[in-house]
């Protein structure tokens, strides 16, 4: 007596046949590359939508006079004396600006970076300068716990928060602080170029902070306005910060500048996207650091901002140009298979030119543009690897993320006589 199949089976079987996988990957692929090429247009309105902006703000700007420029505290937390730092200081004493202030934060005095502080500082004895010493932190956030003390000895109202990585042209202050003299204004964060080392992992990392980095956050202010900030340069006022509860209600967290951003918005100040672009030099790593650092933004973005973060994975193009033509080639369809790689690479190509070049005209996004596809792939396998863990290392010490974002430190060091 013979056995008759049972058709939900027999339908089981078909389905996960070869040809059906590869279809079902095709399909994957397909929708993958509508929404790589959705995000792409969106992102060339944004960056068009930024340039007539820059016109406006240029404008309004040339009828400000240099009376009208305050005092201004600049705070520099440094850590270690990493490559380049003396020329990144530097260009801040070397500011045209009537009247302003550096303040250093070093956890202790036996860090690497005191003697190149301190050097400089003696170089410029027309500047006022001090560093202040903040101890062992008492927050999971280093850096925050530095700028709090900072602050507090800080004699202007205005202050500008920028990382030791930042290097500036001498106009940089009187560009990107005047938009703080509204009221309404309490933060103005900045766009920054990825200046890369010698390294092929570096300027792959330096390709990724000028355009990929640059296309979320132009997308982001054309849709919805700044609600965050950036940290390589963050220009605020005492009482936007005084509104939020101070500084110090950031130190919970691993990205500060987007909470100060976000918190200050929802104080009910703006934040301002400046038209000012400001490098971010980077220093000699392997790929292993280089990826620990790219993988480190991505779990805090995943932490703080879970739902936009899974919408990241459609944003990549590369990824599904690869699983297209794999997957056609596996149908009998290999031209239909390059047709979408090829798709793929000319999107992020197109990317690198109009956001790179046009925005933030860094010539090496137009000469690497080629190169571009390769950090798009990079990005997607960093955005997957955020999913696989919570822990992080970040200058030698141990964190792991928790919900909304919040940090807290699994092991710290003791001293950064080291460092």
């Amino acid at each position: 007596m013979g056995i008759t199949p049972i058709p939900c089976v027999e339908a089981f079987v078909n389905w996960t046949g070869v040809g059906s996988v590869a279809l079902a990957f095709l399909i994957v692929a397909l929708i993958g590359t509508l929404t790589s090429a959705a995000y792409l247009i969106l992102v060339m309105v944004a960056a068009a939508w930024h340039l007539r902006r820059i016109r406006h703000a240029l404008a309004a700007m040339a009828s400000q006079t240099a009376q009208a420029l305050p005092p201004v505290s600049i705070l520099k937390p440094v850590h270690g004396a990493e490559p380049r730092l003396r020329e990144n200081l530097e260009s801040f004493f070397r500011q045209d600006y009537p009247n302003f202030e550096m303040i250093f934060g070093v956890r202790d005095p036996g860090n690497a970076a005191v003697p190149v502080v301190e050097e400089i500082c003696r170089r410029y004895p027309y500047v006022p300068s001090r560093i202040v010493f903040s101890g062992p932190p008492t927050c999971p956030n280093a850096k925050v716990f530095s700028l709090d003390k900072m602050i507090a000895e800080a004699s202007s109202e205005y202050l500008i928060i920028s990382d030791s990585d930042v290097h500036v042209s001498p106009d940089f202050m009187r560009n990107v602080l005047p938009p703080l003299l509204d009221s309404r204004t309490g933060l103005v964060t900045c766009l920054y170029r990825g200046v890369p080392d010698a390294g092929s992992w570096s300027l792959l990392e330096a390709l990724g902070m000028t355009i990929e980095m640059s296309s979320g956050v132009l997308v982001a202010d054309m849709l919805e306005g700044m609600r965050f900030a950036l940290g390589p340069v963050m220009a605020v006022r005492k009482d936007s910060l005084a509104a939020i509860g101070g500084i110090a209600a950031t130190a919970n967290y691993y990205s500060d500048d987007f909470e100060l951003g976000n918190r200050i918005w929802a104080a009910g100040y703006d934040v301002a996207l400046s038209h000012y672009v400001v490098e971010h030099v980077l220093i000699p790593r392997s790929f292993r650091e280089t990826f620990g650092d790219q993988l480190r933004w991505m779990q805090s973005t995943r932490n703080s901002r879970p739902t936009g973060h899974l919408g990241t994975g459609l944003t990549y193009a590369v990824p599904f140009g690869l699983m297209g033509w794999g997957a056609a080639a596996s149908l009998g369809h290999p031209w239909l298979g390059l047709g979408l790689f090829a798709f793929a690479l000319l999107n992020r190509i197109v990317q690198a030119a109009a956001v790179g070049w046009t925005t933030l005209r860094d010539a090496r996004s137009l000469r690497f543009c080629w190169l571009y596809p390769v950090r798009d792939l990079l990005g997607f396998c960093t955005w997957v690897g955020s999913y696989a863990t919570r822990n992080f290392a970040w200058r030698g010490e141990t964190y792991v993320f928790q919900k909304g974002g919040r940090i807290r430190p699994l092991h710290r060091a003791i001293s950064s006589a080291a460092v």
